[in-house]
């Protein structure tokens, strides 16, 4: 008998997530004084315009549904926690807006669950293996039962963002940093792959009634899918999660990790699916964003005709912060410069990428490939954002530096930039922001 995954298609509140629970034999051993913390997605978030959430955040839908399976099962003590990572630290007002929004406190007064943001919280440094410690948040360890509610979708470096990669919302900054290390052991994927060795008892339903194509945020392209899968085993949950996105499991390389670490199987003659035939459900998800052939710019500003710059792929050492701000600068000098010829520029991101010999103008975003640069002698000038995160006005002056005729107005006020993925799924009734609020 392998480890059970149960596999409904969503088509009712409260009766489909049930359903899943049920069919995957329940949430285990429960008496009323069983501390329960939840943990959705809630990967990005901003007061200052409305944006995509579909296949990016859990859904209030799935989370609702969730508290109130618990209360009828007898469960008082509910935490819901998250830790969103905002482009100022420590701004405590988004993650308030954030729950408020999608409905969380609401919650909190009909049914007495606690709501917390875990940077407002206790961390306590846990060390997963040899060589590898992080700081979690208390309330999430001290928990009897961690219920894990990641969203159905790929991720630009992780490949899927699913149970496991979902945990990542519960370290620390300095902790998630460290995770998009240089060190090609200890590498992004090997890091995720130890997450789970923080918890005890993990029941993980995984919410697809949107997915994400090259997620993990509102820059992705989302689906209605309607699927929800649920497991009392992380690992079988995620691998059903990869096989519904297109992956086998052996290809999701903290996934893969995990397998060998647990001697499991690379494949699914492990795991038992029960509902939903997962053959008819599967749809491939691309993961990565487009580039050229060799990774030295993004098709976009390639299709534009931009010539004299380089700009490489990100790679798996640029964390939440940079990450974040990429896809702004790229945006930006797509809509400034529009075919205009440059000389020689490069633009680096991440903690490992080097200059290349004879470059004139190298642009080094942030902190990390400035440490790491700014001494090279085999390019030209040298023109560093020192930040961590970068500030706004300084990309956009060492941008204009390296004679590139940027577009500010989303760097500067990056909270606005979101708001422009609207418009693709503006009319389409079946993405519907009713399934982010608790009526």
């Amino acid at each position: 008998m392998g480890r059970k995954v149960a596999v409904v298609r969503f088509s009712k509140p409260r009766e489909s997530v049930r359903d899943v629970i049920e069919m995957a034999g329940g949430i285990g051993k429960i008496d009323p004084g069983l501390r329960v913390f939840i943990k959705p997605n809630i990967v990005f978030w901003t007061r200052e315009t409305d944006f995509p959430k579909w296949g990016v955040i859990t859904t209030s839908r799935v989370v609702e549904d969730v508290v109130v399976y618990l209360k009828e099962v007898g469960i008082g003590r509910i935490t819901i926690g998250e830790g969103i990572v905002t482009p100022r630290p420590k701004d405590y007002e988004t993650p308030k807006h954030a729950f408020e929004y999608l409905g969380y406190n609401l919650l909190k007064k009909r049914y007495g669950v606690q709501v917390i943001n875990i940077f407002e919280r206790p961390f306590r440094n846990v060390v997963l293996e040899e060589g590898i410690s992080l700081k979690i948040n208390e309330d999430a360890l001290e928990s009897d039962l961690l219920i894990d509610l990641p969203v159905l979708k790929t991720h630009a470096q992780a490949v899927v963002s699913l149970g496991i990669k979902n945990l990542k919302g519960l370290i620390d900054m300095e902790s998630r940093k460290r995770c998009h290390s240089r060190d090609s052991e200890r590498d992004l994927h090997l890091m995720i792959s130890t997450f789970p060795k923080a918890f005890g008892r993990i029941f993980t339903l995984i919410d697809g009634i949107y997915t994400l194509e090259r997620g993990p945020g509102y820059d992705g392209k989302a689906r209605r899918s309607d699927i929800l899968l649920a497991s009392e085993d992380l690992i079988s949950a995620d691998k059903v999660g990869a096989v519904l996105l297109g992956y086998q499991p052996s290809q999701v390389p903290h996934l893969a990790h995990s397998l060998r670490r647990e001697n499991r199987e690379m494949g699914m003659e492990d795991v038992e699916v029960v509902g939903e035939a997962i053959e008819g459900l599967a749809r491939f998800h691309e993961y990565s964003f487009p580039y050229t052939k060799d990774d030295s710019l993004p098709l976009p500003l390639y299709r534009l005709g931009v010539k004299g710059l380089r700009y490489p792929k990100y790679d798996l050492t640029i964390c939440t912060y940079c990450s974040s701000l990429n896809g702004i600068v790229l945006y930006s000098i797509a809509k400034g410069l529009k075919g205009q010829n440059l000389d020689g520029v490069e633009i680096l991101t991440g903690k490992a990428m080097r200059p290349t010999e004879g470059s004139k103008k190298v642009v080094l975003l942030g902190k990390c490939m400035w440490e790491l640069n700014k001494d090279v002698k085999n390019a030209g000038e040298i023109i560093g954002v020192k930040g961590c995160p970068p500030q706004p006005k300084q990309v956009v002056g060492a941008l204009k530096r390296a004679g590139i005729d940027v577009d500010p107005t989303y760097i500067e006020k990056p909270d606005l930039f979101p708001g422009i993925f609207l418009a693709k799924y503006q009319g389409r009734a079946e993405f519907d922001e009713g399934f982010f609020k608790v009526s």
